[in-house]
């Protein structure tokens, strides 16, 4: 799984978690709904850490909590 696609899952998974919409995640974390749905979409190949940060506060988790999965800590270094 490559890193954009995390990132993807797990905003998915965290709003089926919270019962919150896309939109109504783009309410309260202050992020355009394009832009959110630009990162699903795969638009937006590399969201910003301040970006995730917004979500994180519309999602009321922190940024530990949203990286905190097996999907992060499994995946392949990008860079070699």
């Amino acid at each position: 799984m490559t890193t954009n696609a995390a990132v993807k899952n797990r905003i998915l998974e965290l709003c089926g978690q919270k019962n919150i919409t896309i939109n109504k995640l783009a309410t309260e974390s202050g992020i355009p709904r394009s832009t959110i749905k630009n990162i699903l979409y795969g638009k937006s190949q590399n969201p910003g850490i301040l970006t995730i940060k917004k979500l994180c506060d519309g999602l009321e988790i922190t940024l530990p909590e949203f990286f905190n999965t097996k999907v992060f800590e499994e995946l392949e270094q990008e860079i070699r």
